[in-house]
């Protein structure tokens, strides 16, 4: 069941519109935009984008049977058509947390299912083990917890000996002397004064993630790193999530609090050669959560869009629909 202007293989549902859009105040400086599709009685499911920062597009609805699924798509906080756009000040992994309750209230949902991939599987780890009664299933893809061993492995020179050729034009944007810690290097130009510098480390920062998201580069994706408007969200708002070790109280937080989710249905989604978010984090939540249905793609890198992922998401989606159904 695909659209007719995406090839059949990709395996994911038909387009579909919104029925109903609008604007969130969630604090006196953040709006945020949110969307629904597919079944307005249908089972709610909703969807946590990546980044932080990247926003969602219409291609996020395409996971999930509309014929069965309330299908809820929202823009965190700076990103997409939230406003203020790329804002730092009240972004916090919590603030978030509390968008999301948020937002459930708002449309009268009193528990849904929770669907994320990469930066969106964090938060929907920190979601879940904080409201573990409003969860109906998890679908999680490309697991990132923030540890530092994730990000020195991608932005400190890890991910750069399998890419050197995207890495080069990231590391020799710092000067030398700056080089021991990028993100920190990069932290000082994406918040400075000047915004020509603001929008050019974007660009750096983004095109760095852009060509190394897809196990064969893809250029519709390194497209998006020469967005100024798209690149200065992503990269300012990860940057200084990750700054903030992603305002977690300990390294392995999202790990030791397994036991708060381990009673609900879920399943791990993993490219074998995703380099972004390397497997070494899904493994180790797989082993510290076994009930989880885990299931490694053998020719996928990052991308919830590589053809083995997008196939694993809509079975994970459909066996929780079936159960639901039941």
């Amino acid at each position: 069941m695909g659209s007719s202007s995406e090839p059949l293989s990709r395996g994911l549902y038909a387009l579909v519109e919104p029925y109903d859009s609008g604007f969130l105040k969630v604090s006196d400086v953040h709006t945020i935009y949110y969307e629904q599709s597919g079944n307005p009685q249908g089972h709610p499911v909703v969807f946590l984008h990546g980044g932080p920062g990247a926003g969602t597009s219409p291609g996020n609805r395409r996971f999930f049977d509309p014929e069965f699924y309330r299908i809820v798509l929202f823009d965190q906080r700076g990103a997409g058509r939230s406003t203020p756009h790329a804002c730092l000040e009240q972004n916090t992994t919590w603030d978030l947390v509390a968008d999301i309750e948020k937002l459930r209230e708002h449309l009268d949902i009193p528990e849904w299912q929770v669907f994320g991939g990469s930066w969106g599987s964090t938060l929907a780890l920190a979601y879940s083990q904080e409201h573990p009664d409003k969860v109906t299933g998890l679908v999680l893809r490309g697991i990132f917890m923030l540890r530092k061993k994730e990000l020195d492995w991608f932005y400190e020179g890890g991910a750069a000996a399998i890419f050197p050729d995207a890495w080069e034009p990231f590391r020799d944007f710092i000067p030398e002397d700056e080089r021991n810690c990028f993100i920190d290097a990069y932290n000082k130009r994406l918040t400075s004064s000047d915004p020509i510098v603001q929008v050019e480390a974007a660009k750096r920062w983004t095109m760095w993630e852009m060509m190394t998201a897809h196990l064969i580069q893809n250029n519709d994706n390194i497209k998006r790193g020469e967005d100024d408007k798209f690149s200065l969200a992503f990269a300012r708002i990860e940057n200084h999530y990750f700054v903030n070790k992603g305002f977690l109280p300990s390294d392995s937080f999202l790990l030791d609090n397994v036991d708060k989710i381990r009673h609900i249905k879920a399943f791990i989604v993993q490219g074998r050669y995703d380099v972004c978010c390397p497997m070494m984090s899904a493994w180790d939540l797989h082993k510290a959560w076994p009930e989880a249905e885990f299931k490694v793609v053998p020719d996928a890198g990052h991308s919830a869009n590589e053809v083995g992922i997008a196939a694993e998401l809509r079975s994970a989606t459909e066996k929780l629909r079936d159960l639901l159904s039941k």
